[in-house]
């Protein structure tokens, strides 16, 4: 059995021509469906449904032995255990600073004021701003970001854009680009050796879909 690890939303959607390319199709959308195990067309493979973030552990550990995750989880996760042979170039979006409309960001920084950072993030934040020579306290949060600013919780926030509408919804604005952020495809290197004759077919898959 080969066990592919995904996440609800965008990353599912966007894997789904791929693993049609490796001639699998899930019999049912997680959205629709209370199951975290779902199967599929081949009696030999099965999807199982977690957070995002989880991804990379499930397959670090051989839980799965395939996975679709974000640069952005894999630089927090430490990518240990991991083979990451496909930036599958799905799920695009920015990994950026924040700050509320009217806020002086860059006249904040060049005092040297002390930052309080909101992220999820707090490893890729706290790299940023270190290479900046930027003090900053950072608050960790898992979700609503965009409320911290406008509650006094935090001068900034680290956190994916991808349109830009949640910010300006929320009169927010875009400082400071950090890097930006695709899915990968994450294997596990013991799966892969063990199991290699049916895992190498659909890499070549995934990476013909992506003209690589």
């Amino acid at each position: 059995m080969i066990t592919i690890a995904l996440s609800k939303g965008r990353i599912f959607e966007e894997t789904l021509p791929l693993l049609a390319a490796a001639g699998v199709v899930p019999s049912e959308a997680p959205e629709s469906s209370r199951k975290l195990i779902i199967g599929t067309n081949r009696d030999d493979v099965r999807l199982i449904i977690v957070r995002a973030s989880d991804v990379p552990t499930y397959v670090q550990y051989g839980a799965a032995d395939l996975g679709v995750a974000g640069r952005d989880v894999l630089i927090e996760h430490g990518g240990a255990g991991l083979y990451q042979p496909l930036d599958l170039d799905i799920a695009k979006c920015r990994l950026m600073v924040a700050v509320q409309n009217g806020f002086d960001y860059d006249g904040a920084v060049k005092q040297g004021a002390r930052l309080r950072i909101a992220t999820k993030y707090t490893d890729q934040a706290r790299e940023h701003f270190a290479a900046k020579g930027v003090h900053v306290d950072l608050i960790k949060l898992y979700g609503s970001m965009e409320l911290a600013p406008l509650v006094g919780l935090a001068d900034a926030i680290v956190d994916l854009v991808s349109t830009g509408g949640t910010l300006k919804a929320n009169d927010l604005v875009a400082v400071e680009h950090i890097r930006d952020i695709s899915s990968r495809l994450i294997v596990n290197q013991a799966a892969l050796k063990l199991k290699e004759e049916r895992i190498q077919p659909m890499i070549e898959a995934f990476a013909g879909a992506i003209g690589r």
